[in-house]
């Protein structure tokens, strides 16, 4: 019987549905005990991973029966994609299962730091009535910025033209006759990344983590983004600079901003530190893609996917 380790969180429900007639090592604490995993792997064909498991080195070394890696999300940057296809691992991707919950969460965060009355709710209490320090702004009529229009941010220009924003992108791997510009809900502007950095009310990041794009949001940048605008990265970590974020925020020219990675994961107290008593700044743990409903999907797409490839 063919085994799968499954070293982070997934819907439980998908693993009995989907992986029925395999050894299943479901421990999602396996991923904070390296030598643990390490010693699950000796035997395992499969593995299944978030984005925390890293696949390479030690780790791929421990695991010599190792034919396919599910991951739980579609970021690969903690996989050694070549050191898997070096050895014939297929890696797989939940691609699509959590487009929505990421579009939903940008949409949901710029709502917040726009509006900037939902955090009141101690001085309502306390009898402070502070109306017009909390006089926000509407979502309609500003520009969303996308750097980068793969399927979440497609998913979250659609979302936000029901919002009557106006939407520009940028993405230099679409040639401008791509279709992905001329949505049914209308057109998406196709801008230089310059462009759209000086345009966006709400800046919104959706690439990878690679060389050209690390630090791609650095203090130029920043100060480059109009006054008062809302910078939200659920991409991946290193694309922004974190402490040039707190420094626009401190000085008031960024409105406000959500990060929901970081250049260092998990954030720890002393990387936190950076961020305390940062004002309009949203701080979440990585969980932008995560919600009930598309733990379901993702996990079903990952487990589907390691059975069909270990099923041959």
């Amino acid at each position: 019987m063919l085994k799968v380790v499954i070293s982070e969180f997934m819907d439980e429900a998908a693993i009995r549905a989907e992986l029925a007639g395999f050894e299943t090592l479901y421990d999602p604490t396996l991923v904070d005990r390296p030598d643990a995993l390490r010693a699950a792997l000796q035997e395992a064909a499969g593995l299944i991973v978030r984005n925390r498991t890293q696949v390479r080195g030690d780790l791929l070394a421990a695991a010599p029966d190792l034919k396919v890696v599910g991951r739980l999300g579609v970021g690969l940057d903690n996989i050694d994609l070549p050191a898997c296809a070096a050895r014939g691992i297929a890696v797989h991707p939940a691609i699509g299962a959590n487009d929505g919950a990421v579009a939903e969460y940008v949409i949901g965060t710029a709502l917040l730091l726009l509006r900037g009355a939902y955090g009141a709710s101690a001085q309502v209490a306390a009898g402070a009535w502070p109306r017009n320090a909390l006089m926000g702004r509407e979502i309609a009529s500003k520009r969303l910025g996308l750097v980068g229009f793969g399927a979440i941010a497609r998913e979250t220009a659609r979302r936000a033209a029901a919002l009557d924003m106006a939407v520009s992108a940028f993405d230099p791997y679409l040639t401008p006759e791509d279709t992905a510009w001329r949505p049914a809900h209308g057109s998406v502007a196709r801008a230089e990344l310059d462009a759209l950095i000086a345009s966006s009310d709400v800046l919104s990041l959706h690439v990878p983590l690679t060389e050209a794009t690390r630090g791609m949001i650095g203090s130029d940048a920043i100060t480059r983004m109009p006054p008062g605008a809302i910078l939200i990265n659920a991409a991946r970590g290193g694309v922004v600079d974190e402490r040039a974020v707190v420094d626009a925020l401190r000085s008031g020219h960024l409105g406000g901003a959500a990060l929901d990675v970081f250049a260092e994961e998990p954030l720890d107290a002393m990387g936190g530190a950076l961020f305390a008593d940062v004002p309009n700044l949203i701080l979440t743990p990585h969980i932008a893609g995560v919600t009930q409903e598309s733990n379901v999907r993702v996990s079903a797409v990952t487990a589907r996917a390691v059975r069909r490839s270990l099923e041959g």
